[in-house]
């Protein structure tokens, strides 16, 4: 497991803060699903590049149409996110979906399943 520095964190966390801030309220794109959350980002240590993790709640195509909206908005979100946090270079970012969430609401509801009590299917 990489070691991130401290510093790293905690740029981590404020691209984090202000991303989920920008989609939630700046994006004008119909593409973006509201139900959009930013679950994390990892930045390179040169801040050069970052990878931003979203959870996007509904279908496939929601998640695809929310991936598309959130590219084509790159460099929308990237120009904000300069304005906003003062870094010597503003990296380029990259959005991955992230299904962890998703993944563990099926796991929730599967457990819920199994420890049932007999009679009450």
């Amino acid at each position: 497991m990489k070691k991130r520095s401290n510093r790293i964190i905690k740029i981590n966390e404020e691209i984090r803060k202000e991303i989920s801030f920008l989609i939630n309220n700046s994006l004008k794109d119909p593409r973006v699903n509201r139900m959009t959350s930013v679950v994390s980002v990892d930045t390179t240590p040169d801040l050069k590049y970052c990878k931003i993790f979203v959870s996007v709640l509904g279908d496939v195509k929601s998640q695809e149409d929310t991936l598309e909206g959130l590219n084509r908005s790159t460099g929308f979100i990237r120009n904000e996110l300069a304005k906003r946090i003062n870094l010597r270079n503003t990296p380029e970012l990259t959005f991955v979906v992230d299904q962890s969430i998703e993944y563990g609401m099926n796991m929730s509801k599967l457990i819920d399943e199994v420890n049932k009590p007999k009679g009450e299917e």
